[in-house]
């Protein structure tokens, strides 16, 4: 375990160090979440009976959204690992007395981390102190604050085991671009990134919510948001442990087939 702390910490430091990148992203990001709450507000005023989340519960979510937009991106990758596997580089980490899987884990889940806790303070600050209904709302009870924190840390390691499954694929590759651009896509529909599942037709909705990608991001956001609660939220979670489990044990599983096929130097 120490030596994956170590490994952690040093990304961590690194990725500490980016600010102006930080204070970027944080205007970016206030930006579209202003985009969409004035967006979404227009639609609401238009017929609000025909929405399944209350307005404030919409706001709430995009801000949540926003701050943690570091925790649940899919576009974010680390070069250096594609870098590394294209180049042959993969052989100086087959050196280690770690495995390679569990150390690109820690290095990436930390450059994320890292990011998150240089954005996501200023983001939740300002949108509590805002005027309702665009502000952040509070969960309903410290109860689900820590069921939504549990939550937040799966689908971040969720979101990290999918990714870790586009590396592998580089090593079957003669570029990742293909394979991270289809990724992407796909995983920030159906994880709603760009609109809440709630919103999606019902039979499509729950067919998507059986899926891996519903438990990426709208899951951990719904519970804050009070709108999965009960049996339903226990079966959720249960549903999104599961997904973690698959994805880390079959990325693992596919790692050790893929390094097989490592050869260095002809050799």
């Amino acid at each position: 375990m120490k030596k994956y702390w170590s490994f952690f910490r040093m990304r961590f430091l690194g990725s500490l160090q980016y600010r102006a990148a930080a204070w970027a992203g944080i205007a970016t990001q206030f930006a579209w979440g202003f985009m969409k709450l004035l967006m979404y507000r227009a639609f609401y005023e238009a017929g609000p009976a025909a929405f399944p989340m209350e307005f404030s519960q919409l706001a709430t979510y995009i801000w949540l959204q926003q701050a943690f937009l570091m925790l649940f991106n899919t576009w974010r990758y680390d070069n250096d690992i594609f870098e590394s596997i294209t180049t042959g580089g993969v052989a100086y980490e087959l050196s280690r007395p770690v495995p390679v899987y569990s150390m690109w884990f820690v290095k990436c889940i930390a450059s994320r981390v890292a990011s998150t806790a240089l954005r996501c303070l200023p983001v939740l600050v300002v949108a509590f102190l805002l005027p309702a209904p665009y502000r952040l709302n509070t969960p309903e009870s410290a109860g689900v604050f820590l069921v939504f924190l549990l939550s937040l840390a799966a689908a971040s390691a969720l979101v990290m085991a999918l990714q870790m499954l586009v590396y592998i694929a580089t090593f079957y590759t003669l570029s990742p671009l293909g394979v991270r651009i289809v990724v992407t896509v796909l995983s920030d529909f159906l994880m709603g990134q760009l609109i809440p599942l709630e919103f999606f037709p019902e039979a499509f909705r729950k067919v998507v919510e059986l899926t891996p990608f519903a438990a990426m991001q709208n899951l951990p956001l719904q519970i804050y948001c009070g709108t999965v609660a009960g049996s339903a939220l226990t079966q959720a979670l249960a549903l999104q442990g599961f997904w973690l489990i698959a994805l880390v044990g079959c990325g693992i599983l596919w790692m050790r087939r893929s390094l097989r096929r490592v050869v260095v130097q002809g050799g």
